[in-house]
């Protein structure tokens, strides 16, 4: 008998009128106890049972936690750099610097100068991903309604611009990661132990010994000609909020492209998308997701072997695969890249190894929903074309070796409607609509932000 019908019953018999409250309580304990009451487990309909029992099959704790995102504010939960802890006062900081379009001034004309910020290329509407197939920084112009309207401004050559020959991976769940960028090549441990005698150029950075978010962030701000000297930092008013981020650095120290990299490290490692639909139904309420993202959970987690990949509450990864997509230049969007693009060659562009050629990181895939552009090649136009794509298990690129391509890609035999309710949970079970929260309401110049371009200013209702 289900415990509340027992309970119900028991309460009727007229015996029992004037049993009190903490009887009745002991009785449904002891029942929840025999009929092994969890989660809630007497409002979970036999899709829900379904999918939990799934999950906790190929969870590496044998049950829900392993894909549970932290609670905002528990920094405990992150990979971070011994070297860089997070606190409140770096978050704080580095939620201004990352949308601050003072800190351009380095731009290589006169017109670009504070018209561009990190989230020029990194759109919280869009994922923290570009609008378009490229992000654009110095000598784009426009905005549109979340990034899908910029373009080259008309007075910056191609090869003026700075553009990325590979489409920028999302900022969602980078704290799940050690090691950055699609190759991987950003950061001194873990994956890149051995590596050392590729430390050159953009890479030597990593001869700092920092984690990957520290050593990109730190060569982002030259790539991407940004001043974070004192001079620039104390005129855009930040410097008592980095003598309070960094107290115990010295003050000859403080105003840095370090410490500014440490800032925007700790503030990128929050960025997790934990009012997400499937998040809530991990924390129990069994109404966050419908029937048909249910279903295409079932499917992620076993018969479309999408958990192989995607592990971890950032459904993220540190290795490698390749999937034979095409690459950024073929899409006839992008600028300032082409077929012998080193990028081209993912993890093995950084190594120089033959069995690394063709590999790329494994992505998150939280908020796709908007992102319009998927893979490192923006080949792909929506989520339904990507479960589409590995269905099929095709490769479309001509130029990687089948040898090369990963033994998880290979067709996955779902029928029409399982590739509808994968594609429903990627799209509306993974998707936080909130993360508006991560942006500031102004940054301290009184730029206007991501962009500052002429163009943007009108477009974001800044004028």
């Amino acid at each position: 008998m289900h415990p509340n019908q027992y309970i119900l019953s028991y309460t009727m018999n007229s015996d029992c009128h004037f049993m009190n409250l903490n009887k009745l309580l002991l009785i449904f304990v002891l029942f929840c106890a025999l009929f092994s009451c969890t989660r809630d487990q007497l409002d979970m309909s036999a899709t829900d049972m379904d999918l939990e029992n799934t999950i906790s099959r190929v969870s590496p704790s044998g049950n829900l936690s392993s894909f549970t995102l932290p609670e905002t504010g528990d920094y405990s939960q992150f990979m971070q750099d011994p070297r860089n802890p997070m606190t409140p006062e770096k978050v704080a900081l580095g939620k201004l610097l990352f949308y601050e379009t003072g800190l351009a001034t380095d731009a290589i004309k006169d017109i670009g100068k504070e018209t561009y910020s990190c989230s020029s290329c990194h759109v919280p509407d869009k994922g923290f991903m570009p609008g378009r197939v490229q992000g654009i920084a110095d000598g784009g112009i426009g905005f549109g309604n979340s990034g899908e309207g910029r373009s080259r401004f008309h007075l910056y050559d191609e090869e003026e611009l700075d553009v990325q020959g590979a489409r920028p991976l999302s900022l969602l769940n980078v704290g799940f990661v050690t090691n950055t960028s699609w190759s991987g090549m950003f950061g001194a441990g873990n994956v890149n132990q051995g590596t050392e005698d590729k430390w050159k150029g953009a890479t030597e950075v990593n001869q700092l010994g920092y984690f990957g978010l520290e050593s990109q962030n730190i060569e982002g701000l030259h790539l991407h000609r940004m001043d974070a000297s004192r001079e620039n930092l104390e005129r855009l008013g930040y410097e008592s909020m980095y003598d309070n981020a960094f107290p115990n650095i010295p003050k000859h120290e403080r105003y840095s492209e370090i410490t500014t990299s440490f800032a925007i490290s700790a503030y990128l490692r929050t960025l997790v998308p934990n009012e997400a639909p499937f998040q809530n139904w991990l924390r129990g309420d069994m109404t966050a997701m419908s029937e048909e993202e249910k279903r295409g959970a079932i499917l992620f987690f076993s018969k479309a072997g999408c958990v192989n990949c995607h592990q971890g509450p950032g459904l993220n990864n540190q290795k490698f695969y390749a999937l034979g997509v095409k690459d950024l230049y073929e899409t006839g969007e992008a600028f300032a890249t082409g077929p012998n693009d080193i990028r081209n060659l993912g993890r093995g562009g950084f190594t120089e190894k033959t069995e690394d050629m063709f590999k790329f990181k494994v992505p998150q895939i939280y908020n796709m929903k908007n992102a319009n552009h998927y893979f490192h090649g923006s080949s792909k136009k929506s989520l339904k074309e990507v479960v589409e794509y590995f269905n099929d298990g095709l490769k479309e690129n001509a130029n990687v070796p089948s040898s090369q391509i990963s033994g998880f890609f290979h067709p996955l035999n779902l029928t029409p409607e399982e590739v509808n309710d994968l594609t429903s949970f990627l799209e509306h079970g993974l998707y936080d609509p909130n993360l508006n929260r991560y942006i500031p309401d102004e940054v301290l110049s009184g730029n206007c932000f991501p962009n500052n371009d002429v163009l943007s200013r009108v477009q974001m209702g800044c004028e």
